[in-house]
């Protein structure tokens, strides 16, 4: 159970993180956002609990291709499938349907650098209780 509420506060954070990230960057955000970047968020957790003694630029590399794939997954559901047109990446260059691009997913190296630096401290990874 603690596991639970453990990863449904890091969903809840994620979610808010990538909101404010959005309003910060781009000046509005969308509902989507939030449930991406609570995904991501529990997926970094994971992987800094998991991989412990990986060096950082991997983990970072690892976070930054995993931002993109649900960037990429949650672009081509909301702006593709359901035309909602959340963002378009189109006239950035090395762009993927104008969903994602490689400027963005540098970026996203970055953060991962700065999270896994920084915040996502071994205090904050829920232990086994076994």
């Amino acid at each position: 159970m603690n596991y639970i509420l453990y990863y449904f506060f890091v969903f809840l954070l994620g979610g808010q993180g990538y909101c404010t990230l959005e309003m910060l960057w781009r000046g509005r955000t969308h509902y989507s956002m939030f449930f991406a970047g609570g995904i991501i968020l529990m997926i970094l957790f994971y992987i800094s609990a998991e991989m412990k003694k990986t060096p950082l630029f991997k983990k970072c590399l690892l976070g930054a291709v995993i931002i993109t794939a649900v960037e990429f997954i949650f672009g081509i559901i909301f702006n593709i499938l359901l035309n909602m047109n959340v963002w378009n990446y189109e006239n950035v260059p090395f762009n993927i349907l104008g969903q994602i691009c490689l400027p963005y997913s540098i970026l996203w190296l970055g953060l991962c650098f700065i999270l896994f630096k920084w915040v996502i401290k071994d205090k904050f990874i829920l232990k086994s209780q076994a």
